[in-house]
């Protein structure tokens, strides 16, 4: 795999002078809330998946929103430039629901009025081509629609988040939630191998998101995913694992299917990653 350094990227992750990341927990999970916080660690290059849906349909996927959920890897980042913070104190957080709140009815003024002139114009619509008793009866409805139309809450295109951290927790989890950071644990080998392998192809300009349902550790894109589809599957192992050569196969054989090449990504004990590529050719 050939790659250039991007100098901008590293730049633009060491500059520790820029606000800190508010990130909250629930559980384990990483999540951003603000939209400051998206778009500053978009703006670094971290990509994260959106887990909030649509009040009316709470188990779609075309149209997510809020909070953000980053791979551990990414939080591991910031920490590491110092660009991440504990989640608001209490008092911000109902300042947010406030916001929040105010933002919703705002929300539902605009689309009442969206929702009337689209009931008006499809009643004008069948004015024109209804015979004369019915354009009489339809013309009433028409006159009528200002003061009996009523626009319900539940018709309200929101995003509903599917994961809350920090209003009802408890004092012991939310003085949890405010510790300094590194807060978990991250010496466990597998995490510092794939955090090694993170920062490496970070550093070279590369985007990442999980490969979970492609059987790998990352998706590594040449440039941002809404722009590019993904090129590699990186699959990471420490030098001195072995991995069985049916796996080998199977992964081989996957890349193939989906159009991507496969990477098994070592770093080595200086820091160095060493990357061999996997193409499938066929059975002899």
């Amino acid at each position: 795999m050939e790659a250039s350094p991007c100098r901008d990227e590293r730049q633009t992750c060491d500059e520790d002078s820029s606000p800190a990341v508010g990130v909250s927990l629930c559980d384990s999970a990483p999540l951003l809330w603000r939209v400051q916080d998206l778009r500053m660690v978009r703006s670094r290059g971290l990509v994260g998946a959106l887990l909030g849906s649509l009040s009316r349909s709470p188990r779609q996927n075309g149209r997510m929103g809020r909070p953000l959920l980053l791979l551990p890897e990414e939080e591991r980042l910031l920490s590491e430039h110092r660009a991440a913070a504990a989640s608001p104190a209490a008092n911000q957080d109902i300042g947010e629901v406030e916001q929040y709140e105010e933002e919703q009815q705002r929300c539902y003024e605009e689309q009442s009025i969206l929702a009337l002139e689209d009931r008006k114009s499809a009643l004008l619509q069948a004015m024109t081509s209804s015979g004369a008793e019915s354009d009489v009866a339809l013309r009433g409805r028409l006159e009528a629609l200002d003061q009996s139309f009523t626009f319900p809450w539940s018709a309200l295109a929101v995003q509903l988040s599917t994961a809350r951290a920090g209003l009802t927790y408890c004092p012991e989890a939310r003085a949890f939630l405010q510790a300094d950071w590194p807060i978990r644990e991250q010496d466990r080998p597998q995490c510092n191998v794939r955090y090694q392998v993170f920062r490496d192809l970070r550093g070279r300009g590369f985007y990442l998101t999980s490969a979970g349902k492609f059987g790998g550790d990352f998706l590594i894109y040449p440039g941002d995913p809404l722009r590019f589809h993904a090129h590699f599957i990186a699959i990471c192992l420490s030098e001195d694992e072995s991995i069985c050569l049916l796996d080998i196969l199977a992964v081989a054989r996957l890349g193939s299917n989906v159009k991507k090449t496969v990477l098994l990504c070592s770093p080595g004990t200086e820091g160095a990653v060493t990357y061999t590529s996997l193409q499938w050719s066929g059975m002899a």
